[in-house]
């Protein structure tokens, strides 16, 4: 009787420790069966996966389905670390990079609710350096100059920030002129480890030339990163604790961080880099400087914690995310708490140009899919540098989610294949 007491002890100990903090943090969980989703083909993924990293094409994955609001797939495979003998795990934190950008946008939506600005407002009026810009032009008279100044035809506003049409770049772009421009100045993208806080860039970012007119072009860029520090502008907070105290906290997105803890630390996957044999090796804790692109594996714990990147910054879990996702789904709530109205999140998923649209913040699909993976029209999510990738589709009522750790993934197509993998399953 004692050795029954005994492994049922143990057992519920065991329960309580492991599985219930990952469900905690999760959705609710179903069988496949249970949401539509067939068992058999899900199966798929297992050797897909397995033969990518076989293949080293990954050091490993975790991948996350859900449908109906429940979590019916959830699996992690092939290695966290390496060469620490680290198998993956399905709590691994992950450097999501871009798919901050979502959150940042949440958090200026959310304050544009409580009626703190309009979305045509000047971002001069809440950041001051913003005034007066200069657009980098071609110069046809010039030999020596052949780029000049010129007066931007109007301001960069809130709404063209949240679209990316407002004439600022990314240093990773390189971009002819602006690169260089960028990288005198002091400018990063948010993917290495930076002193000083978001403002401090920004307010070098406004000083500098725009790429076209505002509201002129298109251009994937910093503005996000400008939006993180409006956030801090307008809300009086820093915005790891405008994330904490009106986002992260009320979803239970526990694993979700600028900075990862020190005793999370174990949780966090190693980044990999191909080989010149097209293998992986693991990324060295220095920063990694090509070209113009500077980004580094460390920068989640290894910086002075307060440069808060809007577009760039976040780490997080595949369950973590897939709340943030679900949350919006369900038309910006979700287990009764609401950070946005319905109407804001229909507004925010219609695309302001053709393919994979940008709405605010998150990408949304207004046309026929070449790709099965690329959902009905309306799906909807992003990805990260490091390869990791959302998928939602409202109009099957599924999220698929991808993690994994590496860069560059030319040549790679593992997370279009999963999401492949996702809608090949569904069968009623």
């Amino acid at each position: 009787m004692n050795g029954i007491l005994k492994t049922a002890l143990l057992y519920l100990i065991f329960t309580l420790l492991i599985i219930l903090p990952i469900q905690a943090q999760g959705l609710p969980t179903a069988l496949p069966s249970e949401v539509g989703l067939c068992p058999e083909r899900l199966d798929r993924i297992k050797t897909v996966m397995e033969k990518a990293i076989e293949d080293e094409q990954i050091a490993g994955s975790v991948t996350l389905i859900a449908r109906h609001g429940k979590t019916a797939y959830y699996e992690a495979f092939g290695m966290m670390d390496i060469e620490e003998n680290k198998p993956m795990r399905k709590d691994a934190i992950f450097r999501i990079a871009s798919m901050s950008k979502g959150i940042t946008s949440t958090a200026v939506m959310m304050l544009y609710e409580e009626g703190h600005f309009l979305l045509n407002d000047p971002v001069s009026k809440y950041i001051p350096e913003f005034k007066n810009p200069k657009v980098l032009v071609k110069n046809p008279a010039g030999d020596k100059e052949p780029y000049k100044l010129v007066p931007a035809k109007s301001e960069i506003t809130i709404r063209q920030l949240l679209t990316h049409t407002s004439g600022i770049d990314y240093l990773f772009n390189e971009t002819e002129y602006f690169a260089d421009i960028y990288k005198e100045a002091g400018i990063f993208d948010g993917l290495t480890q930076i002193e000083g806080t978001i403002g401090d860039m920004v307010k070098k970012l406004a000083k500098l030339p725009l790429l076209f007119h505002p509201g002129e072009g298109h251009n994937y860029s910093l503005s996000v990163d400008v939006l993180g520090y409006f956030v801090e502008v307008i809300s009086g907070k820093t915005l790891d604790e405008f994330f904490r105290e009106r986002i992260l906290n009320p979803l239970k997105m526990n694993d979700t961080h600028f900075f990862i803890p020190d005793e999370k630390l174990p949780r966090l996957a190693s980044v990999y880099m191909v080989n010149k044999d097209g293998g992986l090796d693991k990324m060295p804790d220095e920063p990694v400087v090509v070209g113009h692109k500077i980004y580094s594996s460390t920068y989640p714990y290894k910086s002075t914690r307060t440069y808060y990147s809007g577009g760039a910054g976040l780490v997080s879990t595949a369950s973590d995310y897939a709340r943030f996702l679900q949350m919006i789904m369900n038309g910006g709530e979700l287990d009764g708490v609401r950070l946005l109205s319905p109407t804001t999140v229909k507004f925010m998923t219609v695309g302001f140009r053709k393919r994979a649209a940008i709405g605010i913040g998150i990408k949304t699909n207004h046309y026929k899919n070449d790709e099965l993976g690329d959902g009905t029209i309306g799906a909807l999510g992003w990805g990260g540098f490091f390869y990791t990738d959302s998928r939602g589709d409202p109009q099957e009522d599924i999220i698929c989610i991808f993690m994994s750790q590496l860069y560059p993934a030319t040549g790679r197509d593992i997370k279009a294949k999963f999401r492949n993998l996702t809608f090949q399953a569904i069968v009623k």
